[in-house]
């Protein structure tokens, strides 16, 4: 009888034992398989959220400056093909207003020149050979004086006009037109620029 009851403790002990023993074990084991299925599953996610942000936001950054940087070359290339374009335009308008003007100016002074010549030539008493040649002399003299009056100041004005007037304005020109409007525009993009995250 003390036998079977000893037996039976044993059996009871070792029963017991061998149970929590074994099902510590596949508790840690289950335990450890699902923390590490876990936590594998929530660092996939949470890379995949965090990587995408971080594309994302160095995409928004990468296309704000590419487009920015774009936008100051183009307004620089335009304002330089501007400047040149209405430097050249301008040049050529001068060159026409010149001779336009020279061309006025010396039709007027030839008038004028004529004018004065035959009224000085036929306010003096001549002789009567000289009489009858003043006209002819006259009107030579004229035509000359007047010729020569006319291609000198046209000549002249033209190249000093249109060459300060061109080199000018196109000095003006480039300047105000590729310097001065993109300061503030280059200003204003760097600061968007520098403020982003």
């Amino acid at each position: 009888m003390n036998i079977h009851i000893y037996l039976s403790i044993y059996l009871s002990i070792y029963l017991s034992i061998s149970v929590s023993i074994y099902l510590s074990i596949y508790l840690s084991i289950y335990l450890s398989i699902f923390f590490s299925v876990f936590r594998s599953i929530y660092l996939s996610i949470y890379l995949s959220i965090y990587l995408s942000i971080l594309v994302c936001e160095l995409s928004i950054y990468l296309s704000i400056s590419f487009c920015s940087y774009l936008s100051i070359y183009l307004i620089l290339l335009v304002s330089i093909y501007l400047s040149i374009y209405l430097s050249i335009y301008l040049s050529i308008l001068v060159c026409e207003l010149s001779i336009y003007l020279s061309i006025s100016f010396c039709s007027y002074l030839s008038i004028y020149l004529s004018i004065y010549l035959i009224l000085l030539v036929s306010i003096y008493p001549s002789i009567i050979y000289l009489s009858i040649y003043r006209p002819i002399l006259v009107c030579e003299l004229s035509i000359h004086l007047i010729l020569f009056i006319s291609i000198y100041l046209s000549i002249y004005l033209i190249l000093l006009v249109s060459i300060y007037l061109s080199i000018y304005l196109s000095i003006y020109l480039s300047i105000y037109l590729s310097i001065l409007p993109n300061t503030s525009l280059f200003i204003r993009l760097v600061r968007k620029i520098l403020s982003l995250p």
